[in-house]
Protein backbone atom coordinates (compact mmCIF):
# COMPACT_ATOMS: atom_id res chain seq x y z
CA UNK A 1 0.00 0.00 0.00
CA UNK A 2 1.49 3.34 -1.13
CA UNK A 3 2.10 5.63 2.19
CA UNK A 4 -0.50 8.10 1.67
CA UNK A 5 -3.40 5.73 1.63
CA UNK A 6 -1.86 4.24 5.27
CA UNK A 7 -3.38 5.08 8.40
CA UNK A 8 -2.50 7.51 10.72
CA UNK A 9 -2.30 5.63 14.34
CA UNK A 10 -2.11 8.28 16.64
CA UNK A 11 -5.69 9.93 15.05
CA UNK A 12 -9.34 8.97 15.15
CA UNK A 13 -11.56 9.83 12.17
CA UNK A 14 -12.85 12.60 14.43
CA UNK A 15 -9.61 15.39 13.82
CA UNK A 16 -10.80 15.17 10.05
CA UNK A 17 -13.23 18.19 9.67
CA UNK A 18 -16.19 18.16 7.41
CA UNK A 19 -15.73 21.47 5.86
CA UNK A 20 -12.95 20.47 4.76
CA UNK A 21 -13.29 17.29 2.84
CA UNK A 22 -16.93 18.13 1.93
CA UNK A 23 -15.63 20.16 -1.49
CA UNK A 24 -14.82 16.59 -2.42
CA UNK A 25 -18.31 15.20 -2.77
CA UNK A 26 -20.28 15.34 -5.93
CA UNK A 27 -23.82 15.08 -7.17
CA UNK A 28 -23.39 11.47 -7.18
CA UNK A 29 -21.76 11.03 -4.11
CA UNK A 30 -23.24 8.69 -1.19
CA UNK A 31 -25.18 10.74 1.67
CA UNK A 32 -23.79 8.48 3.99
CA UNK A 33 -20.82 10.32 5.78
CA UNK A 34 -18.40 7.65 6.93
CA UNK A 35 -19.01 5.61 3.81
CA UNK A 36 -17.97 8.55 1.25
CA UNK A 37 -15.39 8.65 3.40
CA UNK A 38 -13.79 5.21 3.01
CA UNK A 39 -15.10 4.82 -0.65
CA UNK A 40 -12.02 8.26 -1.28
CA UNK A 41 -9.54 6.31 1.45
CA UNK A 42 -9.95 9.44 3.54
CA UNK A 43 -10.28 7.09 6.28
CA UNK A 44 -9.50 3.33 6.52
CA UNK A 45 -9.90 0.17 8.74
CA UNK A 46 -7.28 -1.19 10.32
CA UNK A 47 -7.35 -5.47 10.92
CA UNK A 48 -9.33 -5.41 13.61
CA UNK A 49 -12.13 -3.30 11.36
CA UNK A 50 -11.50 0.06 13.46
CA UNK A 51 -11.38 3.46 11.66
CA UNK A 52 -8.65 6.19 11.32
CA UNK A 53 -7.93 8.33 9.03
CA UNK A 54 -5.43 7.83 5.86
CA UNK A 55 -2.24 10.29 5.49
CA UNK A 56 -3.66 11.73 2.29
CA UNK A 57 -7.47 12.31 4.87
CA UNK A 58 -5.05 13.97 7.10
CA UNK A 59 -3.22 16.28 4.76
CA UNK A 60 -6.35 17.36 2.82
CA UNK A 61 -9.00 17.47 5.67
CA UNK A 62 -7.34 17.95 8.76
CA UNK A 63 -7.44 21.96 10.11
CA UNK A 64 -3.53 21.08 11.52
CA UNK A 65 -1.94 18.15 9.60
CA UNK A 66 1.30 19.03 11.50
CA UNK A 67 0.02 17.94 14.18
CA UNK A 68 -0.10 14.12 13.59
CA UNK A 69 1.99 14.47 10.64
CA UNK A 70 5.08 16.37 11.77
CA UNK A 71 6.87 18.69 9.36
CA UNK A 72 3.96 18.42 6.90
CA UNK A 73 4.19 22.21 6.56
CA UNK A 74 6.07 24.58 4.32
CA UNK A 75 9.03 26.86 5.66
CA UNK A 76 8.94 29.69 4.29
CA UNK A 77 11.84 32.44 4.74
CA UNK A 78 12.63 35.08 2.04
CA UNK A 79 15.80 37.38 2.12
CA UNK A 80 17.19 40.39 1.14
CA UNK A 81 20.72 39.06 -0.27
CA UNK A 82 22.13 36.34 -2.03
CA UNK A 83 22.99 33.64 1.00
CA UNK A 84 21.23 32.28 3.66
CA UNK A 85 21.71 34.22 6.92
CA UNK A 86 19.52 35.25 9.43
CA UNK A 87 21.05 38.46 9.43
CA UNK A 88 19.73 39.35 5.82
CA UNK A 89 16.01 38.30 6.64
CA UNK A 90 12.82 40.11 5.38
CA UNK A 91 10.01 37.43 6.11
CA UNK A 92 9.48 33.95 7.48
CA UNK A 93 6.21 31.74 8.07
CA UNK A 94 5.64 28.44 8.77
CA UNK A 95 2.09 27.51 6.49
CA UNK A 96 0.39 24.91 8.80
CA UNK A 97 -3.16 24.50 6.88
CA UNK A 98 -4.44 21.54 4.49
CA UNK A 99 -2.21 20.99 1.44
CA UNK A 100 -4.39 22.85 -1.26
CA UNK A 101 -4.45 26.00 1.34
CA UNK A 102 -0.47 25.24 1.89
CA UNK A 103 -0.31 25.83 -1.80
CA UNK A 104 -2.23 28.96 -1.66
CA UNK A 105 -0.20 30.67 1.06
CA UNK A 106 2.72 29.95 -0.61
CA UNK A 107 2.06 31.38 -3.48
CA UNK A 108 1.29 34.59 -1.47
CA UNK A 109 4.19 34.44 0.06
CA UNK A 110 6.51 34.89 -3.10
CA UNK A 111 3.81 37.34 -4.59
CA UNK A 112 4.13 39.21 -1.39
CA UNK A 113 8.23 39.13 -1.29
CA UNK A 114 9.55 39.31 -4.93
CA UNK A 115 10.23 42.47 -6.38
CA UNK A 116 8.06 43.90 -9.48
CA UNK A 117 10.13 46.55 -11.53
CA UNK A 118 8.45 48.94 -14.03
CA UNK A 119 9.35 50.56 -17.50
CA UNK A 120 7.69 52.24 -19.44
CA UNK A 121 6.82 50.70 -23.50
CA UNK A 122 5.69 53.32 -23.81
CA UNK A 123 3.22 52.86 -21.38
CA UNK A 124 4.39 51.27 -17.82
CA UNK A 125 4.98 47.82 -17.99
CA UNK A 126 5.54 46.15 -14.82
CA UNK A 127 8.40 42.93 -14.58
CA UNK A 128 8.19 40.70 -11.70
CA UNK A 129 11.02 38.23 -10.70
CA UNK A 130 9.16 35.21 -11.02
CA UNK A 131 6.58 34.04 -13.48
CA UNK A 132 3.63 33.47 -10.51
CA UNK A 133 2.49 30.44 -12.90
CA UNK A 134 5.53 28.94 -12.89
CA UNK A 135 6.14 29.16 -8.93
CA UNK A 136 2.46 27.77 -8.56
CA UNK A 137 3.43 25.06 -10.32
CA UNK A 138 6.29 24.52 -8.54
CA UNK A 139 4.44 24.81 -5.17
CA UNK A 140 1.34 22.27 -6.44
CA UNK A 141 4.43 19.78 -7.69
CA UNK A 142 5.81 20.16 -4.35
CA UNK A 143 2.76 19.02 -2.06
CA UNK A 144 1.49 16.50 -4.01
CA UNK A 145 5.15 14.62 -4.88
CA UNK A 146 7.10 15.10 -1.68
CA UNK A 147 7.74 11.94 0.29
CA UNK A 148 5.69 12.41 3.39
CA UNK A 149 7.36 9.14 5.33
CA UNK A 150 10.33 11.04 5.71
CA UNK A 151 10.75 12.24 9.32
CA UNK A 152 12.33 15.53 10.20
CA UNK A 153 12.06 16.72 7.03
CA UNK A 154 9.94 19.60 5.62
CA UNK A 155 9.09 21.69 2.39
CA UNK A 156 11.72 24.80 2.29
CA UNK A 157 10.75 28.12 0.31
CA UNK A 158 14.15 30.01 0.22
CA UNK A 159 13.63 33.17 -1.45
CA UNK A 160 16.68 35.43 -2.31
CA UNK A 161 17.69 38.76 -4.45
CA UNK A 162 18.80 36.54 -7.31
CA UNK A 163 17.03 33.26 -7.33
CA UNK A 164 14.05 31.78 -5.61
CA UNK A 165 14.86 27.64 -4.27
CA UNK A 166 12.06 25.15 -3.41
CA UNK A 167 13.78 21.47 -1.46
CA UNK A 168 10.98 19.65 -1.77
CA UNK A 169 11.71 15.84 1.00
CA UNK A 170 12.21 12.59 -1.28
CA UNK A 171 13.84 11.34 -4.15
CA UNK A 172 12.92 10.48 -7.89
CA UNK A 173 10.14 7.92 -8.03
CA UNK A 174 11.04 5.05 -10.20
CA UNK A 175 13.48 5.62 -13.04
CA UNK A 176 12.72 9.21 -13.26
CA UNK A 177 15.77 11.16 -13.39
CA UNK A 178 16.15 15.12 -12.87
CA UNK A 179 16.88 14.95 -16.82
CA UNK A 180 13.19 12.97 -17.83
CA UNK A 181 11.41 15.26 -15.20
CA UNK A 182 9.80 17.16 -18.00
CA UNK A 183 9.41 13.78 -20.46
CA UNK A 184 7.78 11.73 -17.50
CA UNK A 185 5.16 11.48 -15.41
CA UNK A 186 5.13 9.34 -11.98
CA UNK A 187 2.86 9.94 -9.34
CA UNK A 188 4.52 9.04 -5.69
CA UNK A 189 1.40 9.78 -4.12
CA UNK A 190 -1.49 8.57 -6.25
CA UNK A 191 -4.29 9.08 -3.61
CA UNK A 192 -3.15 12.50 -3.01
CA UNK A 193 -2.84 13.84 -6.01
CA UNK A 194 -6.98 12.55 -7.22
CA UNK A 195 -7.88 14.98 -4.13
CA UNK A 196 -5.89 17.99 -4.99
CA UNK A 197 -7.26 17.30 -8.34
CA UNK A 198 -10.71 17.96 -7.53
CA UNK A 199 -9.42 21.04 -5.71
CA UNK A 200 -10.96 24.54 -7.30
CA UNK A 201 -8.44 26.78 -8.68
CA UNK A 202 -8.87 30.25 -6.75
CA UNK A 203 -9.63 32.60 -9.43
CA UNK A 204 -7.48 35.05 -6.99
CA UNK A 205 -4.18 32.96 -8.15
CA UNK A 206 -3.74 32.36 -11.44
CA UNK A 207 -5.59 32.88 -14.69
CA UNK A 208 -5.30 29.23 -16.37
CA UNK A 209 -7.43 27.30 -18.55
CA UNK A 210 -7.90 24.46 -16.40
CA UNK A 211 -10.11 24.74 -13.22
CA UNK A 212 -8.76 22.64 -10.53
CA UNK A 213 -5.33 22.79 -8.88
CA UNK A 214 -3.54 20.20 -10.73
CA UNK A 215 -3.38 19.14 -14.33
CA UNK A 216 -3.31 15.05 -15.01
CA UNK A 217 -1.58 15.63 -17.92
CA UNK A 218 1.88 16.41 -16.29
CA UNK A 219 2.25 20.37 -17.82
CA UNK A 220 3.85 21.25 -14.95
CA UNK A 221 7.40 21.04 -15.40
CA UNK A 222 7.31 22.30 -18.71
CA UNK A 223 5.23 25.36 -17.61
CA UNK A 224 8.17 26.01 -14.91
CA UNK A 225 11.22 25.37 -17.38
CA UNK A 226 9.43 27.40 -20.43
CA UNK A 227 7.91 30.22 -18.43
CA UNK A 228 11.00 30.99 -16.31
CA UNK A 229 13.22 31.04 -18.69
CA UNK A 230 11.70 33.37 -21.03
CA UNK A 231 10.98 35.96 -18.15
CA UNK A 232 14.66 35.71 -16.94
CA UNK A 233 16.44 34.50 -20.06
CA UNK A 234 17.80 31.21 -17.69
CA UNK A 235 16.66 27.67 -17.39
CA UNK A 236 15.70 26.73 -14.10
CA UNK A 237 17.79 23.79 -12.77
CA UNK A 238 17.04 20.13 -10.89
CA UNK A 239 19.24 18.95 -8.14
CA UNK A 240 18.90 15.84 -6.63
CA UNK A 241 20.55 15.99 -2.85
CA UNK A 242 21.79 12.79 -1.36
CA UNK A 243 19.19 10.89 -3.28
CA UNK A 244 16.89 12.40 -1.17
CA UNK A 245 15.56 16.05 -1.79
CA UNK A 246 14.96 17.59 -4.56
CA UNK A 247 15.84 21.07 -5.09
CA UNK A 248 14.68 23.47 -8.08
CA UNK A 249 16.00 26.78 -8.81
CA UNK A 250 14.34 29.40 -10.31
CA UNK A 251 16.44 32.33 -11.10
CA UNK A 252 15.43 35.87 -11.04
CA UNK A 253 14.55 38.07 -13.79
CA UNK A 254 17.20 41.32 -13.59
CA UNK A 255 15.60 44.72 -13.52
CA UNK A 256 15.79 46.98 -16.86
CA UNK A 257 18.60 48.67 -17.94
CA UNK A 258 18.52 52.40 -17.68
CA UNK A 259 18.58 52.29 -21.48
CA UNK A 260 15.06 50.07 -21.31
Amino acid sequence: MHFDQQLVANTDKHCLDKDLWIKFKSNTSTNEDETFLLKLKLIVKDEGGNLYPSVSGVLMASKEPHDYIPNAYIQAVAYRARQRNAAYQLDAEDIQWPLDSQVKQAYQFVKKNMRVYGMKNPARVDIPQYDMQAVFEALVNAVVHRDYSIHGSKIRLHMFSDRFELFSPGGLPNTISVDTLEMRQITRNELLASLISRCRLPSELIQSNRNYLIDKRGEGVPIILANSKKLSKKTPKYQLIDESELLLTIYAAEPPSIED
